[in-house]
């Protein structure tokens, strides 16, 4: 049998919803072969957090979505013999594609394939690669079984080189049957089982979505105690090459004034190590990711490294959509010299935004040349320098002396005049 024709046209390419900084924009896709009937569908939300490199050597991180101008070309439906592909083009030159395969019982997305382009400014201000970069995810999906949907209301993320792929509210099928969409639903992980099924929309109950607004998402009660201290590290191979040990706190003030502890039972650390720049990636399941970027100022007559860059994601644990992100790109803190670590036991805390700041409670992190997978000899904080209260208790002391000394002297001269008569 010959391989089904790519298809000429797609009969449902809509968006739900804004399409603004905090939330992206939803696409849907219905892929027809020959004979004009279903053969792939897929309907989701993403978005893209990249980190790049700037002409001064710097880095930034961009925040890029979905945008109104979205093709699908490249789209094929896939056979028994060849894959299907779902391929979509959008913004300036970027581009994101999931390639599927099968076999006789179950189907599974081989690899994501996804391009940006640094040539978009209003995205990549200053960046110092020009043209387009490449990322492939592999081993994207576990298998699914034949005729299912599968299903993903939370968030997944994927990271790799710099590039942090969030997806939520999903649903897609490749190798559709008869041009019919399964009935029963295969769930990631993250959902539920009593999960609320999604409702495969069509024209009708589409339009009606794009003018509802979400409700609120729900918050979380303000927790009463310090975040539990977690430890986290990185290695390159089989060597440690990063180091941490945190507790971290979430202070939004948008609308409400909200704390969220990060919990390191479910917190997975990722990121990159290098010479003079490392990043610690830290994702709180489908709720929370938080990037701390580390670099070496080496024009410093002492090597020193220091915290230079903070990037918070806020996703709602109830559907996991984006709801805040953040960064801020301009600090100098936790430094020490290169190859100690940095110590601060009191609470710290780093401004983001106006409306977000982060909490740090017993750190102790060293980001770079880590040895034997321990920390080297630690720089404090200030904060935590107890030696400086004692000469400030003992000058405190002498000064409340003298002036107890002095004030008995005067009044003790003026007794002593009080004794003799004027002749």
């Amino acid at each position: 049998m010959a391989p089904p024709r790519r298809t000429a046209g797609l009969a449902l390419l809509l968006f739900l919803g804004a399409c603004g900084f905090f939330q992206s924009c939803a696409v849907e896709v219905d892929v027809k072969d020959a004979s004009n009937v279903t053969c792939l569908y897929a309907q989701w939300m993403m978005k893209f957090l990249i980190k790049y490199e700037t002409n001064s050597s710097d880095y930034k991180n961009a925040s890029l979505d979905l945008t109104s101008t979205v093709t699908h070309n490249g789209s094929i439906c896939g056979s028994d013999t060849q894959a299907a592909l779902l391929a979509v083009q959008f913004g300036d030159g970027h581009s994101w594609s999931v390639n599927f395969t099968k076999n006789n019982e179950t189907y599974r997305a081989e690899f994501i394939t996804f391009t940006y382009n640094t040539n978009d400014t209003a995205v990549f201000p200053d960046a110092r690669r020009q043209g387009p970069v490449t990322i492939v995810v592999k081993d994207a999906m576990h298998p699914i079984q034949l005729n299912n949907v599968f299903v993903c209301h939370h968030t997944t993320s994927f990271e790799a080189e710099n590039v942090t792929q969030i997806f939520w509210n999903v649903t897609m099928q490749p190798f559709v049957q008869n041009g019919t969409i399964g009935k029963k639903e295969s769930r990631c992980s993250a959902d539920t089982p009593t999960a609320a099924p999604t409702v495969l929309p069509t024209v009708a109950n589409v339009t009606t979505a794009s003018t509802t607004v979400s409700p609120a998402p729900t918050t979380a009660p303000t927790p009463a105690e310090n975040p539990v201290t977690g430890n986290y590290s990185l290695k390159t191979g089989n060597k440690t090459c990063l180091l941490a040990t945190v507790g971290l706190q979430l202070n939004i003030s948008q609308n409400k004034p909200l704390l969220i502890n990060i919990d390191p039972k479910t917190t997975h650390a990722d990121g990159t190590c290098g010479n003079t720049s490392a990043t610690l990636k830290l994702n709180d399941g489908n709720r929370t990711l938080i990037d701390f970027t580390f670099v070496v100022n080496a024009s410093a007559s002492v090597q020193k490294f220091y915290l230079k860059e903070v990037n918070v994601t806020l996703l709602n644990h109830q559907n996991g959509s984006v709801i805040l992100s953040a960064d801020n790109n301009n600090f100098s803190k936790w430094d020490a010299s290169l190859g100690n670590s940095y110590m601060c036991r009191k609470e710290q805390t780093l401004e983001i935004t106006e409306d977000l700041q982060v909490h740090t409670f017993n750190l102790w992190v060293q980001p770079f040349l880590v040895k034997e997978n321990k920390f080297s000899i630690a720089q404090e904080c200030s904060l935590d320098d107890d030696t400086i209260l004692v000469p400030i208790v003992v000058g405190a002391a002498l000064a409340g002396l003298i002036v107890i000394i002095v004030i008995a002297y005067i009044i003790g001269r003026r007794k002593s005049y009080a004794g003799y008569q004027t002749l």
